[in-house]
Parts: structure tokens; sequence; C-alpha cells
């Protein structure tokens, strides 16, 4: 399968859900789990990987196991709107190890950031040292997180609305 086309079909697509689920399973556990056998099964994660479909794998951390207990949304406005400007935040932003997810975004802020550090004595420092010098930052609105209610990591697969194993398909001679 080239780059431009990948087979998006049930079986891929409960192939992404399980390895979003857990991408430290063995493609033989993943293939018993969407019923096709090793090979396809490994040859569908191959392609999907070339294609771009399949990203990179991580592993994801408590934050609060790592000191990080407190959680900030950010909605910040810039003065100006240059291209060099805003490419100079961006860039100023993803060099920021606190800031661990930025959108830019209509309505009333320009971007919405959400920041993760110790507490808020930290968050302060941080105000300070880092995104009130930000380039171009005008305005910047605070929200303190009392309780995540929801952070998922894994991206809905369409067709679907959790992951699913699906039951093993009777064995053929065609091949997946």
């Amino acid at each position: 399968m080239s780059e431009e086309s990948v087979l998006l079909d049930r079986y891929s697509l409960a192939i992404l859900s399980e390895l979003q689920r857990d991408s430290r399973q063995t493609v033989q556990q993943i293939a018993e789990a969407v019923g096709l056998s090793t090979t396809p099964c490994w040859k569908r994660i191959k392609a999907m990987e070339a294609a771009g479909v399949i990203t990179g794998y991580i592993a994801l951390a408590d934050r609060e196991k790592l000191g990080l207990g407190l959680a900030v949304v950010v909605e910040l406005n810039l003065g100006e709107h240059n291209e060099a400007l805003v490419q100079r935040f961006e860039d100023a932003v993803a060099a920021s190890p606190q800031i661990v997810r930025c959108v830019s975004t209509t309505g009333k802020a320009d971007y919405i950031l959400t920041v993760y550090v110790a507490d808020i004595a930290s968050y302060e420092r941080f105000l300070h040292e880092t995104l009130f010098k930000l380039p171009g930052v005008q305005h910047v609105y605070s929200s303190i997180v009392l309780r995540e209610v929801k952070a998922e990591a894994r991206l809905p697969v369409p067709g679907t609305t959790a992951p699913v194993a699906l039951k093993p398909r009777r064995r053929s001679n065609s091949r997946a």
C-alpha cells in the first residue's frame, strides 16, 4: 500500500483501536483481538506506519506522580498578527516543556494552551519568567483546572464508539 492509499477497513480500524488501547501488545495479541492471522496484521500495521496513519508510539505518564500537580488552561491573545511574530511566538511555545498543548483558535482567544506545573507558586513563576515574555503576548487569561473529568490520549476511530475487539473471522483460503 502506498503513502497515498492505505486500506482502513474494519480490520485496520480495529488494529488502530487495539494499538491505542495498548501499544505494547504483541502483533499476535493484536491479531487475535481483531480476528486476523499474525502476518496480515503485521502488514497492515507497517502499511499504516508508512502511510502516516500511525505517527508514533508513546508511554503515558501520570503527571501527578511526576510532581506536576497543577494543570492550567491558558487563553492568550497576541498584540499583533504578522507572520514573523506568530512564528517566533509558536517557536517559543514549542520550546517550553511546561506547555504540553497549544492550539490556534477562532473566537475570544488567539491561542489556548495547557500548562502543567508543580503548584500555584510554580505557575506564578512560569507566568512571569515564560508566558509574559513570549513574543507578542498582549493578554493572558488563566483557568486553574480543579479536576480532570476526561483526559483521553486515544483518538476516536471512525466506525467505533469505543475500542472493541472484533470476533475472530472464519478461516478461508483468502487472505485479508
